[in-house]
């Protein structure tokens, strides 16, 4: 291995941007809705990122993604924020030939984790980014371009002091509903009670969006959404999920 691609996923883990939001949620800078945790780059995760970045990886760009020129179709894409360590959305993937999958993570094991994955299951149509999503969506993403936006168990910040912090807000809605196809979905999962209802209220209150749920408030979970390791053990503790889905109506 080159002293180059062993610095590619080193130096990607040290420039990763991060930004900052407005007290009503406006986008300020560089949106600080995550934290940019310290936690360590294996050595089979950074050679995994290192050699198969040009196949998986996508980088920041001030120009919307030719999603047709980069999967090679014109499948609908489906974009989730936050993977964590990939492994639900290689197998979402995995399970949906019929889509194509688009992953954004700020920490590099995960990316490094996800790209092995995919490698190991011969994954061809999903792409990843180590990037922050506000800036994904407003630069790379073209209006009307997404057939779904997956966030799954986003950075509760617990505190009431920091619920600004959260990225779902109304202003992130409104921007993932320019991105959205008409009849496109937004579907959210959360284990915190308080942030499950942020989010049904911030989603219930676009006049956009149609709720799914029988009850006008949660769905159980869908089949289409994996179980992670994390959830099960919640549901063990007796902790509990909340899933939200909607649609663009217009």
């Amino acid at each position: 291995m080159t002293e180059q691609q062993t610095s590619f996923a080193d130096q990607k883990r040290k420039t990763v941007e991060t930004a900052e939001f407005t007290a009503d949620g406006r986008y300020k800078r560089k949106v600080r809705s995550f934290v940019l945790r310290t936690g360590r780059l294996s050595d089979f995760q950074r050679n995994m990122m290192n050699a198969n970045w040009p196949t998986y990886g996508l980088a920041h760009q001030t120009e919307p993604f030719d999603f047709k020129n980069i999967y090679g179709n014109d499948k609908p894409v489906i974009l989730e924020i936050g993977f964590g360590m990939g492994k639900s959305l290689v197998e979402m993937a995995e399970q949906h030939p019929d889509k194509n999958y688009l992953g954004i993570e700020v920490h590099t094991p995960g990316v490094g984790a996800c790209i092995a994955y995919a490698v190991e299951k011969n994954v061809k149509n999903l792409r990843v980014i180590c990037h922050d999503a506000t800036e994904i969506l407003r630069d790379c993403i073209a209006d009307s371009s997404l057939a779904g936006l997956q966030l799954f168990f986003p950075d509760p910040w617990h505190k009431a002091k920091h619920h600004k912090r959260r990225i779902v807000q109304p202003n992130f809605v409104q921007t993932v509903c320019q991105k959205l196809v008409s009849q496109g979905f937004i579907h959210m999962a959360t284990d915190w009670e308080n942030y499950a209802e942020q989010m049904l209220d911030v989603l219930q209150n676009n006049p956009q969006l149609r709720n799914t749920s029988a009850t006008n408030d949660y769905i159980p979970r869908p089949e289409s959404r994996p179980l992670t390791k994390f959830e099960q053990r919640g549901h063990r503790l007796g902790h509990g999920v909340w899933d939200l889905y909607f649609i663009k109506t217009e």
